[in-house]
């Protein structure tokens, strides 16, 4: 990894937001013929998923945007704060989150994902609680429009 930029994209439980972005990301960088430039991965800042797929409704999407996917869940832990360079929440919630966990000295530069969304569209909603897919179909496209924002600021 250290000839790459890694980046750890977080929401709460790493079954729904960040594995879509991950995911989403992934593709980008391979549609850009980058992938040897850049890692990415994903977890969450709680625990109860640990161990679990991806919920169904994001495999659906990615599935729908003929993104292949394969991803098990995961909690944010402190070594990731000096592995990666730069992490990613999904919302306030989990920026403080991220905020409040970060060790002193760590390279990990800290951001909202959505704050490079060109509509400005900073918060991506987790879409868990939802009873359909077209939260998870907004999450996408928010991740899709910001992982590609974020390329063209930092891809150097």
């Amino acid at each position: 990894m250290a000839d790459k930029h890694n980046v750890m994209f977080v929401c709460l439980g790493n079954i729904c937001r960040s594995p879509m972005a991950e995911a989403v990301f992934k593709e980008v960088i391979k549609q850009r013929g980058i992938a040897d430039k850049w890692y990415a991965e994903s977890s969450g800042t709680g625990g109860w998923h640990v161990g679990c797929s991806p919920d169904q409704r994001t495999m659906a999407v990615l599935k729908k945007n003929n993104i292949e996917y394969q991803h098990t869940a995961q909690q944010l832990v402190k070594d990731d704060f000096h592995r990666f360079d730069f992490i990613f929440g999904m919302d306030n919630s989990n920026i403080s989150e991220i905020n409040r966990r970060k060790p002193k000295g760590s390279k990990a530069e800290v951001f909202l994902l959505g704050s490079f969304d060109p509509k400005g569209e900073t918060i991506i909603q987790d879409p868990y609680y939802d009873s359909d897919n077209l939260g998870f179909e907004k999450c996408y496209i928010q991740c899709w429009k910001s992982c590609n924002a974020f390329l063209d600021k930092y891809n150097k």
